[in-house]
């Protein structure tokens, strides 16, 4: 079982940045895949980023692609998404998934879900 924390939501002006964080309660974590999903009323669910149990490969939605970095810290059991540039589109509940079906922006694919951080964008 995994438990994921997600924190670091807020609200920003466009342009503006914001740092979310996700610590994970298990002892496997530096083997599973981890991946940032965001869901925005009336919306389907839809991946951000994901990456590799190492940290070394990662995967964006071109929505996000080179505003968006996601990273993790093995040893401390924490993923990360550092947005730049923010959008008033990119409002929306983040959560933070894990599984281990591979690099995968799918929700389907991941088994373990975080209860989400609200980020609001304003124009």
């Amino acid at each position: 079982q995994v438990q994921l924390v997600e924190s670091g939501g807020g609200s920003v002006q466009a342009g503006g940045s914001l740092r979310l964080s996700c610590v994970a309660s298990a002892y496997a974590y530096s083997s599973v895949y981890m991946a940032w999903f965001r869901q925005a009323p009336g919306k389907a669910r839809e991946g951000v980023a994901g990456v590799n149990p190492g940290g070394g490969i990662t995967r964006y939605d071109d929505s996000v692609e080179g505003r968006f970095t996601i990273s993790r810290d093995n040893a401390k059991n924490t993923l990360y998404l550092q947005m730049n540039s923010l959008k008033p589109e990119d409002t929306a509940m983040y959560f933070c998934a894990a599984g281990s079906a591979g690099l995968s922006l799918t929700p389907g694919d991941y088994n373990f879900w975080g209860q989400g951080t609200q980020v609001t964008v304003s124009s």
